[in-house]
């Protein structure tokens, strides 16, 4: 399974990539309006140039001829962008557009397994299940990239399962179990994947008995 890093900050970015198990990295206008740069542009070609992987950036026209306008704007700006594109209809049609001129794709705001299945056959290279915010009303957000997973299975749909809207790691191990081709989280859901308590009760341990040999031998 991929990792990608759901943030602009490109300190995150550098600091994720430097551990070398990063493969790509995901931005919306919320993740890059906190962030200070000269231009959004300059920011993703930045970022672009930190990851060797995939780097979504996603257009804010809501109609057809906006949405083309960017997309081919950004996919100008690096190799590895791919372009992100809300699941309404103006959407699914510059997915389609974006498809027959050989650009990649990010499907976003997913929130069931027909609109999935509309973004496999419109030709979206990736698509984003939201299920953080699905468990946040009630549903149960894993039980979609199930789903979703099967289906795509189902018809030998080329379109890779991005697990969006990730909370905290539990979420990356049941991802991995549903088999989800990518999770993109936050930064700190990506620190927290090496913790665990045993680990630094272990190693703390190892480190005071490993002192008594040291000071032994002086």
């Amino acid at each position: 399974m991929k990792f990608f890093l759901d943030t602009a900050n490109l300190t995150e970015i550098r600091t994720a990539q430097e551990m070398g198990i990063l493969d790509g990295v995901t931005t919306n206008p919320t993740l890059v309006s906190r962030e200070s740069f000269e231009s959004f542009h300059s920011l993703v070609h930045e970022i672009c140039e930190v990851v060797d992987g995939p780097v979504s950036a996603e257009v804010t026209a809501t109609d057809f001829e906006g949405m083309m306008s960017e997309a081919r704007t950004l996919a100008a700006l690096a190799e590895n962008v791919v372009i992100k594109v809300p699941m309404i209809p103006e959407g699914v049609k510059a997915i389609r557009a974006c498809f027959n001129e050989g650009i990649r794709t990010n499907c976003t705001l997913v929130f069931s397994a027909n609109q999935a299945l509309i973004a496999a056959k419109a030709g979206a290279t990736l698509v984003s299940p939201f299920i953080g915010r699905l468990d946040d009303v009630g549903e149960i957000g894993m039980d979609l990239i199930r789903q979703i997973v099967m289906i795509y299975d189902n018809y030998g749909f080329d379109t890779e399962v991005l697990v969006a809207s990730v909370r905290h790691p539990a979420h990356v191990t049941e991802s991995a179990l549903a088999g989800a081709d990518v999770v993109t989280m936050p930064f700190g859901v990506f620190q927290k994947l090496t913790k665990h308590p045993l680990t630094d009760i272990g190693l703390a341990s190892f480190l005071k008995d490993w002192e008594k040999v040291t000071n032994g031998k002086e």
